[in-house]
């Protein structure tokens, strides 16, 4: 396998196209498999009964491996509730993590951008958005006049999926905890989702975001704070069409425009 087949391979992994899935078990035909004689089969059968008696570990406990709500509310800033979650083992992602993604950027953001999940350069790095994607939405904040340290950054899950699949409701339940205490930390004036996982699962709109991107929502905290829906960085890349591009940049301009309206240029 060559090299340049390997990057193309890991890319669109990476975005989400592909996943490298076994092919189904083939169990090899038998040839005059011999007749194991009774004797045999009694001999072994204790063998047999300790290997299903074997006990499962329990899954991981303590405060570490599922923190408590009262820390997780009571964390007093971003810092304070990465250390609180880091270690986080409340739902099955958590053990086939590399590294925790807890987000980056301004702590007092004016505007706050949410993706879906890691894929697997953010799981290498420990950073939201680093990957092909990455790379498209920092295209994006410059053109909408900031850079990544003028915003924050994350995703609805804090560990990577399996072939960067889109986290089911249970596993992106379990991590919206830790995503309210962040926006309720951040206290962005406006936020943009990214694709439909973060607005199905943060303000529970399950309309398709084909349907929805463009219209502003509201999040029922701090008062309301105004959503503005819209592709996903990693569909653009599959989608590389000019309508697409269109939409999403009208979605992104009419945050922007949105925010200086209401609150000043940015600084």
């Amino acid at each position: 396998m060559s090299g340049h087949f390997h990057h193309w391979r890991d890319t669109l992994q990476d975005l989400g196209v592909i996943g490298l899935v076994p092919p189904p078990y083939q169990s090899e035909p038998l040839h005059d498999t011999p007749v194991v004689p009774q004797k045999n089969i009694v001999a072994q059968q204790p063998v047999l009964e300790k290997t299903i008696a074997s006990p499962v570990p329990p899954p991981p406990s303590g405060p570490k491996a599922v923190p408590p709500q009262d820390l997780v509310d009571g964390a007093a800033s971003l810092a304070a509730l990465e250390t609180c979650i880091q270690d986080c083992q409340a739902c099955p992602l958590g053990a086939g993590r590399i590294k925790f993604v807890f987000g980056e950027g301004d702590p007092a953001a004016r505007i706050l951008f949410v993706g879906e999940g890691p894929g697997r350069d953010e799981d290498l790095q420990g950073r939201p958005f680093v990957g092909k994607a990455g790379e498209l939405l920092d295209k994006m904040l410059g053109a909408m006049g900031f850079s990544r340290n003028q915003v924050y950054i994350c995703n609805v899950v804090k560990c990577r999926p399996p072939d960067n699949r889109t986290p089911t409701p249970a596993e992106a339940q379990r991590c919206l905890p830790y995503l309210r205490r962040q926006i309720e930390l951040i206290r962005p004036a406006v936020i943009v989702t990214l694709g439909a996982t973060p607005l199905r699962e943060l303000l529970g709109v399950s309309t398709g975001i084909t349907r929805i991107r463009g219209q502003w929502q509201t999040l029922d905290m701090l008062g309301g704070i105004p959503v503005m829906p819209t592709f996903h960085p990693a569909y653009v890349l599959r989608q590389y069409t000019q309508d697409v591009r269109r939409a999403v940049w009208a979605d992104l301009q009419a945050a922007r425009n949105w925010l200086s309206e209401n609150h000043g240029p940015a600084k």
